[in-house]
C-alpha cells in the first residue's frame, strides 16, 4: 500500500515543470532550482561510471529466473512460473535518479535510486507477469534535471543513457531471447528510449515481425508523434485491443486539467477500450487498478543517495471501475483521485497523474498483454 510518506512520480515532474513553464516569479524559483540542483559542469561521457556489462547478472532488474519484484501479482490472479511463457517482455525503466552528482546514474546497488528502479519493476513491469518472461535491464539513465535545461543537453545525455539500453537488447536478443516473440514496454524516461530503440533497430530490420507490441506509457516530453510513426516503415499505431506490431501510448490527467503543452500533439490511446478516438470509455471497462506497492524515494540534488531498505513483497487486490478514461488534445483524462487511495501517487493537483500511467489501467495493460500474445501466438500458427 502507499505509504503516507510517498510522493509521486507526477509530483516530481510536475513539480519540476510547474516551475518551468510558470510566469516570471516561476521561472525565478525554476533558475534558483536548477541551479541548485542540476550536475556541476557540463556532462562529459568521461566523466560516467563504465559501461554496465550485461552478461552480469547484477545488471538486470529483472530476469525470469531470479527472485525480482517483477514477479509479483495482485492479489487474488494467478499466472504462471517465470520463464515458462512463449513471450517475452524487454522493459525499460524510467527516472528514478534525481541527483546532482553526476549528469548519469552511477548505478550504485545499494542506493535509493536502485530502490527506484526495483519499485518500478513492482508496478509497472510486473503488469506483463502473466503474458510473459520479463527482462529489464539497469542502465545509466539520465539524472531528471537533464530534461530540464537546453533541449540540446537533455538530448545528449539521453543519447548516451540510450546506448546502454540498445547494448542490453542486443545481449537480450542473443543471449535470452533465443528468437522467441517479445513485447516493448517502458514509462516515462523508459520510453524515449524505446522510441529510439523501434526506430533505429527494431522497424529497419526483420525484428518488426517477432515484436508482439509496444506498450510505450508517460512521454510527456517527447511526444509520440504521426511524424515519428511516419519515420518508420513497419511499425504503426494500435487501432484495436488485439491489433499487432503497433504502439500504444497515453499520458493520464485528472478531469478538469489543462492539457499538456507539448510542440506536437501525442498519441493517446485509451486503455479501457485500446481506441484511438475521443470517446469516454466508462468505468464498467476498467479491469482493475492496483494501488502501488512501496515508496518511490524522492531527494533532489546533493543530499544522500541512501536507500529505505524497502523490500517490495506484495500487491493489493485489483480495484475494479476505479475510474472511467477519455482522449482529449493528446491527454487521457480520467476521474479525479482525490480520497481515493492513489492521489499520493497521482500529484493531481498538478495536473498530471504521471504516477499512475500503469497503476489505473493495471489489469488492462496485464490482460491486453495476454490477448496480445494470444492472437500473436495463434497468428504464427495459422501461418
Amino acid at each position: 500500500m502507499i505509504k503516507a510518506a510517498a510522493i509521486g512520480l507526477g509530483a516530481i515532474f510536475l513539480v519540476l515543470a510547474g516551475l518551468y513553464f510558470s510566469g516570471y516569479g516561476g521561472q525565478l524559483a525554476w533558475q534558483a532550482f536548477l541551479a541548485y540542483n542540476k550536475p556541476s559542469g557540463e556532462f562529459d561521457p568521461a566523466t560516467a561510471v563504465a559501461a554496465p556489462e550485461y552478461s552480469d547478472r547484477r545488471n538486470w532488474s529483472a530476469l525470469p529466473d531470479k527472485s525480482d519484484p517483477a514477479d509479483l501479482v495482485p492479489a487474488g490472479i494467478g499466472v504462471e512460473a517465470q520463464g515458462q511463457q512463449p513471450i517475452d517482455t524487454f522493459f525499460i525503466h524510467p527516472t528514478g535518479y534525481l541527483k546532482s552528482a553526476s549528469w548519469t546514474s552511477p548505478m550504485d546497488p545499494n542506493s535509493g535510486t536502485e530502490e527506484n528502479t526495483l519499485w518500478m519493476m513492482a508496478n509497472q513491469a510486473s503488469a506483463f507477469n502473466g503474458c510473459c518472461n520479463v527482462y529489464a535491464p539497469r542502465y545509466r539513465e539520465a539524472t531528471i534535471i537533464s530534461y530540464f535545461g537546453s533541449p540540446v543537453v537533455r538530448d545528449e545525455v539521453l543519447g548516451f543513457a540510450y546506448q546502454d539500453v540498445e547494448r542490453a537488447f542486443e545481449y537480450f536478443l542473443e543471449h535470452y531471447s533465443r528468437g522467441r516473440p517479445f513485447i516493448i514496454a517502458s514509462h516515462s524516461q523508459g520510453t524515449h528510449h524505446a522510441m529510439r530503440l523501434l526506430k533505429d533497430v527494431i522497424d529497419v530490420d526483420d525484428l518488426h515481425e517477432r515484436m508482439v507490441a509496444a506498450y510505450l506509457i508517460g512521454s510527456i516530453v517527447i511526444p509520440v508523434t504521426s511524424g515519428w510513426f511516419d519515420s518508420m516503415a513497419h511499425i504503426s499505431v494500435c487501432q484495436n485491443a488485439d491489433d499487432l506490431h503497433c504502439v500504444m501510448h497515453w499520458d493520464t490527467m485528472p478531469e478538469g486539467s489543462a492539457p499538456l503543452e507539448r510542440p506536437e500533439e501525442s498519441l493517446c490511446t485509451n486503455p479501457l477500450s485500446w481506441q484511438v478516438n475521443g470517446e469516454v470509455a466508462g468505468a464498467e471497462l476498467n479491469d482493475g487498478a492496483v494501488v502501488p506497492e512501496g515508496i518511490y524515494n524522492v531527494a533532489f540534488g546533493g543530499s544522500d543517495d541512501a536507500p529505505t531498505q524497502q523490500h517490495f513483497e506484495s500487491l493489493g487486490e485489483p480495484v475494479k471501475g476505479q475510474t472511467w478514461a477519455q482522449c482529449q488534445d493528446g491527454s487521457l483524462y480520467v476521474k479525479d483521485q482525490a480520497g481515493t487511495g492513489f492521489e499520493a501517487m497521482g500529484s493531481g493537483n498538478l495536473g498530471s497523474y504521471h504516477g499512475l500511467d500503469y497503476a489505473l489501467f493495471y489489469m488492462n495493460v496485464h490482460n491486453n498483454a495476454k490477448l496480445r500474445s494470444s492472437r500473436y501466438l495463434a497468428s504464427q500458427a495459422a501461418d
